[in-house]
C-alpha cells in the first residue's frame, strides 16, 4: 500500500488531475490524502471516494503543517507505510508508481527519496538539493544525475514537490516543523532528520511531471514574502548567527537599493525580513 499526501489551496481542478494520472498509470493499491487547507471549498469534496480522504483542517495551515495532518493519519494507520508527498499542481508518467514502490522495497536503508521533478517541456526543474551552512545558500540543481551505474544519489534535501517517505525508517511519525508556513520546510525536514542519520537520496529512476508556482504565483508578492521569512528560519536553524546577520543585512539593502525600481517586489522582501525579526522579539 503506497499514501499519497497532497494538501489543497483552491487547487481541486489540479488535484483531479493528479488522481487521473495516479489511476492512468496504475496506482495499484493506494489511498490518497487530501488535506483541505480551504474550508470553504466545496468542490473539493467531489473528489471523495472509497480511496480518496479528505482531511478538514478548519483553515490555512500552510505546507509542512498540513502534511503533519497527512503524515500523522497514515502513521495512525500504517505505521510501516510508503508516502508520498505530492503537490496538487504535478501528475504522473510513465507508469512511475509501482517502480516508486520497489523502489523502496530494493533500498530500505533510505528513509527519505526525492524523485526527479521535470516541467511539461521535459526539462528537468528539480534533481538535488544543497545547503552550504559556511554560507547559507540553498541550492536545487536541475542536472542530471551523473552516475547512471548507481540507483540513487545522496543528497542533503529534496523537493516537497514530490518526497517520499518510507515510515519503517522512523521510531516515530516524522514532522516537518510547524514554524514553517510555506517554503524550505522541505530543506529544514531533511536536514534535520539527515542530522540524526537517516539517508537522504534522490534517483533519476523516477520522475514526475510539475508546473512550477502555478498555485503559488496567484499572488507573488506575499509569495516572496513567505519566501524571505522562510529562507532566514532555516537559517536560524541550520547556519551561524553571523550567517543569518549577514543575509539579513544583504537582503535588506538589496531591497532598499531596488525600492524605487521595483516597488512591490522590495516592499515584499522587507515585509518578509521585518516579519522575521518579530520572532526574535521576546514576548
Amino acid at each position: 500500500m503506497i499514501y499519497f499526501v497532497t494538501v489543497n489551496y483552491y487547487s481541486t481542478d489540479a488535484i483531479a488531475q493528479l488522481i487521473q494520472s495516479i489511476q492512468s498509470n496504475n496506482g495499484g493499491e493506494y489511498t490518497f490524502i487530501i488535506v483541505n487547507n480551504s474550508a470553504d471549498d466545496a468542490a473539493i469534496h467531489h473528489l471523495k471516494t472509497d480511496k480518496i480522504i479528505i482531511i478538514e483542517t478548519g483553515e490555512n495551515l500552510g505546507f509542512g503543517r498540513g502534511c503533519n495532518r497527512g503524515l500523522n493519519w497514515i502513521y495512525g494507520k500504517d505505521p510501516q507505510a510508503i508516502v508520498w508527498i505530492i503537490n496538487p499542481d504535478a501528475y504522473f508518467i510513465n507508469n512511475s508508481i509501482q517502480p516508486a514502490k520497489l523502489f523502496l522495497l530494493s533500498y530500505p536503508e533510505i528513509s527519505i527519496l526525492g524523485t526527479i521533478v521535470c516541467e511539461p517541456t521535459e526539462k528537468i526543474w528539480f534533481s538535488g538539493g544543497e545547503f552550504i551552512p559556511k554560507n547559507g545558500e540553498i541550492i536545487a540543481t536541475d542536472t542530471p544525475i551523473s552516475s547512471p551505474e548507481k540507483p540513487y544519489a545522496h543528497t542533503q534535501w529534496v523537493t516537497g514537490c514530490s518526497l517520499l517517505i518510507n515510515l519503517k525508517q522512523f521510531p516515530d511519525c516524522p514532522q516537518f516543523d510547524p514554524d514553517y508556513f510555506l517554503y524550505y520546510e522541505d530543506c529544514d525536514f531533511c536536514l534535520r532528520y539527515g542530522e540524526r542519520g537517516h539517508i537522504i537520496a534522490i534517483t533519476d529512476k523516477i520522475k514526475v511531471m510539475h508546473q512550477p508556482s502555478s498555485i503559488t504565483n496567484r499572488n507573488i508578492n506575499l509569495k516572496i514574502e513567505h519566501t524571505i521569512y522562510s529562507y532566514l528560519l532555516t537559517l536560524e536553524k541550520h547556519a551561524s548567527n553571523l550567517v543569518l546577520l549577514y543575509r539579513i543585512v544583504r537582503i535588506s539593502l538589496s531591497a532598499l537599493i531596488s525600492l524605487p525600481f521595483q516597488r512591490k517586489i522590495a516592499m515584499s522582501e522587507i515585509k518578509g525580513v521585518l516579519k522575521y525579526c518579530e520572532r526574535l522579539i521576546p514576548c
